[in-house]
């Protein structure tokens, strides 16, 4: 009769060492797969940049500090940039800025014919210009600014026919610009903004070269009443 090989030690033997050998293959299969898994999460996670806080985005150009005071206009020596420099120093404000109303009225003093004679007069034509004091108050409440954008610049044609009637009593260097343009307000009103244009002509009135190196202003015709 053949013996039960279940009760044969040698074939006991072999299999408990197949049991064995499977077992170990198996661990070092876990082992490896274990120690590759934390290699590469460890790899991504090196190779993914630290977030970082995005800087912050300027919301505007800036602007230079409001202390009251406004630029200075630069001597101009060509008069027709001298005319369209006085457009702007007359109808660019802000009631918003520190600057008050007086401020604008005393920078273009400083322009003025240095003889003093017409500067009463400029003086008045300016203030005519800006508006009043008590309106200038009221126009801050609504955060009013006004500025123009100028579409001609010229010499009137009846300047030829003043300067003759004038007989040399001018000073050389003598002459005026009419500028034409569009004046623009805007503000708030009740919560919202509002905008406003209106076209406007005007003519400028100076003195430059020779009798000045650099442009002088005499005086202001009204508004809307040019030189033609």
């Amino acid at each position: 009769m053949l013996r039960s090989a279940v009760h044969n030690p040698g074939l006991r033997r072999r299999r408990l060492i197949v049991l064995i050998i499977v077992t170990v293959l198996l661990l070092i299969s876990a082992i490896s797969y274990a120690l590759l898994t934390r290699d590469k999460t460890h790899t991504a996670q090196s190779s993914t940049p630290p977030p970082t806080t995005a800087p912050e985005q300027s919301t505007g150009p800036m602007s230079p500090p409001d202390d009251g005071t406004l630029p200075e206009l630069l001597p101009v020596a060509d008069p027709e940039q001298f005319a369209e420099l006085m457009a702007h120093a007359i109808f660019d404000w802000d009631t918003t800025s520190l600057a008050p109303r007086a401020a604008y009225l005393q920078r273009i003093a400083t322009v003025a014919d240095p003889t003093g004679e017409s500067s009463p007069g400029l003086i008045s034509d300016v203030d005519a210009y800006l508006p009043p004091e008590k309106t200038w108050i009221d126009l801050r409440e609504y955060e009013t600014r006004q500025w123009i954008e100028v579409e001609t610049v010229e010499v009137p044609t009846e300047w030829d026919t003043a300067l003759d009637q004038a007989s040399g009593a001018l000073a050389p260097g003598t002459t005026a610009y009419t500028i034409t343009g569009v004046r623009h307000r805007d503000g708030v009103w009740e919560g919202e903004p509002v905008a406003s244009q209106h076209e406007v002509a005007f003519t400028v009135f100076m003195t430059c070269a020779p009798t000045y190196e650099q442009c002088r202003l005499l005086r202001l015709s009204l508004l809307d009443e040019p030189l033609d």
